[in-house]
């Protein structure tokens, strides 16, 4: 959810998780484990096939361009091939955004519209990816991270949980959470200091300016309503150059992803969230970067980030 960087399994909250791009069923009836077709499937991209998927994207048209343009395979992606690592960094070399931003209430729309405290009330010590991918992402953070132990270092994790996937050990001045199970958050060892807040209530974060050096977000940017307001935010609480990273699988609840997730593919989500920094404004273009640790027996892994322009 917007405040869960680990959700919960299957079973723990009324929910099942199910790769993106699939229908959003009645939770009770959803499956957990889809099999290797729908996670073909899930891969595919409106760049491909948006008369045929008729997705809720106003920018299907701009999606085939930039496909085209970017030298993407669609030929292969067709096909139902696995996208490849230099697929998804292609995404975001020539996005070709329109000149406005192009999702509205209909986009964010969920299946489920009940308060998202309620479904995230009780705590669930369980994690949302598989223990491969989780390897993948703190791995990731190791090599982008300021260096464990440097000076004045603050990070911020939000939509936190009980676990961050920060590297082990790793020491910062200051390494804030902020999250929607305050149990979860009590739990969550790397945290010095921490927020209970629903995002999609309030998007503003409780921070001054210029505060951090580092803020993650670990797949949750699905179920973010707000995602315009909340990456202004973002912006406006990291230091001059510092990073945004948003994290995210092809796994979800998929009663409480936004539409707009639910209906696309792999391809799409890193365009949508790209989108999601460059209509902010003050961020450096965001680039994009396949992480998955074994693709096809693993779940899949990807990080949208980018910088916040010096002053």
């Amino acid at each position: 959810s917007a405040a869960s960087s680990s959700a919960s399994s299957a079973s723990s909250r009324g929910g099942r998780l199910l790769r993106a791009s699939s229908n959003p069923p009645p939770a009770a009836a959803a499956s957990s484990t889809p099999s290797s077709a729908a996670n073909a499937a899930s891969r595919r991209s409106v760049f491909l096939g948006a008369a045929m998927l008729r997705p809720l994207l106003r920018l299907a048209g701009v999606g085939v361009a930039a496909a085209a343009g970017s030298g993407i395979n669609l030929a292969a992606r067709a096909a139902g091939s696995v996208a490849g690592a230099g697929e998804i960094a292609k995404v975001l070399v020539d996005p070709k955004y329109p000149a406005e931003f192009p999702f509205g209430a209909s986009e964010m729309q969920r299946y489920d519209e009940t308060s998202d405290f309620l479904f995230y009330s009780q705590p669930r010590f369980v994690t949302h990816i598989d223990d491969a991918a989780i390897g993948a992402l703190t791995k990731y953070y190791a090599k982008v991270f300021p260096a464990s132990g440097s000076p004045d270092t603050a990070m911020l994790d939000i939509c936190s949980s009980w676990v961050s996937h920060y590297p082990k050990d790793y020491k910062a001045t200051r390494i804030s959470g902020l999250g929607m199970n305050e149990d979860e958050l009590k739990k969550n060892p790397i945290l010095n200091d921490y927020v209970v807040r629903d995002l999609n209530d309030d998007a503003t974060l409780p921070y001054p300016d210029n505060t951090f050096d580092v803020v993650t977000n670990a797949v949750s940017v699905d179920y973010l309503t707000r995602p315009l307001e909340m990456m202004k935010e973002v912006n406006r609480v990291l230091k001059p150059g510092g990073l945004a990273v948003m994290s995210f699988s092809n796994r979800c609840f998929p009663t409480k992803a936004v539409s707009i997730w639910t209906a696309t593919g792999d391809l799409d989500h890193i365009w949508i969230v790209g989108a999601y920094y460059h209509y902010a404004q003050g961020f450096e273009a965001p680039a994009a970067e396949d992480i998955s640790p074994a693709p096809g027996r693993s779940d899949p892994m990807y990080v949208v980030y980018a910088r916040k322009q010096a002053a």
